[in-house]
């Protein structure tokens, strides 16, 4: 039950009081409030003195028999944190939610750049936030597919500010590879979907991408359960040269590309990426007469809008919000590591994609 506010302020010096010290970001989640709600409460009740503030803690007037632990590490509270996304519309807005939540959970703030996959915008916009002062970087470089291609991007490893790269990879080699980074695993998401749908009998499935860093992993990963499925492998659609060509081109040639497959290879189902794509091609295969999912299961790739349909889509949904909350704690760890410490290894963490399972692939709904 949510506290009213002089309870949570009741319970908030009774905490202090019974354990001298506390720390703002421990205190707001054993509270279960938000740490910007949680130091709303301590500015009020430090400003009537009845407890005091320190560096990212509140203690009990008068001084603290259990004082918060001493280090050499600095304190998260008053970092300034940089952002670098191509964009605050599709897919990154959840990114950038988990980056916002974990920041402010530790009292730091977040300052950000967008790039709308300019060319040169994302190291332009990097070395304007580090000429601005922010203790570290979270980088989602313009990589058309996801990856640097030969000595493209060196310049990410080149910053004199600890880095952390998001949905993005380096391969090994490369200065890039060495820096820590949190993506999810899209090869995987969409190996859940083929593996799903052979599940349900389909022994040949399609994939329609659209061009983005994220084709050639769901490329990959849809190839791999194919194979180790021992489902029957169909044609490829063609790769799309420009990643910013003219959207009518892209849709007549999915649309296309799903009614050779309906009609000249027997495919039965597809996985579409985007979700928003899929919403768009499914009324022109039903105005063709290709019904959905008796004729044509679909799997959606991205979870943005699927579940909105009129016939509500399975989709395989990143981990959109949790990459920018790893990545926000990895980078924040750095920065307040105990320079007296062993250094931590560098971290490459992959997040796997969920399959939420809905009506258009022909399966009883068992998620909402």
């Amino acid at each position: 039950m949510r506290l009213h506010v002089d309870q949570r302020h009741d319970r908030v010096l009774e905490l202090v009081r019974e354990r001298g010290s506390l720390r703002v970001a421990e205190l707001a989640k054993e509270l279960g409030v938000s740490p910007v709600t949680l130091r709303r409460d301590v500015e009020t009740l430090a400003a009537q003195g009845r407890l005091q503030r320190m560096h990212g803690a509140v203690v009990w007037p008068g001084g603290v028999e259990h004082p918060v632990p001493h280090s050499s590490a600095p304190d998260a509270e008053g970092l300034v944190i940089g952002l670098v996304v191509p964009t605050n519309n599709y897919y990154y807005p959840e990114v950038i939610r988990g980056v916002r939540e974990v920041v402010d959970a530790h009292g730091a703030r977040v300052t950000i750049g967008i790039t709308n996959y300019l060319p040169g915008e994302d190291v332009e916009q990097a070395k304007r936030l580090i000429a601005s002062g922010v203790d570290g970087l979270l980088l989602t470089p313009n990589w058309d597919e996801g990856a640097p291609k030969g000595a493209e991007g060196g310049w990410v490893a080149e910053f004199d500010v600890p880095t952390v790269l998001m949905e993005r990879w380096a391969p090994h080699g490369h200065p890039a590879a060495a820096l820590d980074r949190v993506r999810s695993d899209h090869g995987h998401g969409a190996a859940e979907a083929v593996r799903h749908l052979a599940s349900l009998g389909h022994r040949k499935v399609g994939l329609v991408l659209q061009p983005s860093p994220t084709a050639r992993h769901l490329r990959f990963g849809h190839a791999a359960a194919v194979e180790a499925l021992g489902l029957e492998r169909v044609p490829d659609l063609p790769v799309e040269d420009d990643a910013h060509g003219d959207p009518v081109n892209h849709f007549d040639r999915a649309f296309g590309y799903i009614c050779d497959l309906v009609d000249d290879h027997g495919v039965t189902a597809v996985i579409i990426h985007s979700d928003s794509d899929a919403l768009t091609l499914i009324p022109r295969l039903q105005a063709r007469g290709v019904r959905v999912p008796e004729d044509l299961a679909v799997v959606a790739y991205d979870d943005e809008v699927a579940g909105l349909a009129d016939q509500p889509l399975t989709a395989a949904a990143p981990a959109k919000r949790e990459v920018g909350a790893q990545a926000a704690e990895l980078l924040i760890a750095r920065l307040t590591a105990d320079p007296e410490a062993a250094s931590t290894p560098r971290q490459h963490i992959d997040l796997l994609p969920e399959l939420r399972v809905r009506t258009s692939c022909g399966s009883v709904l068992d998620r909402p």
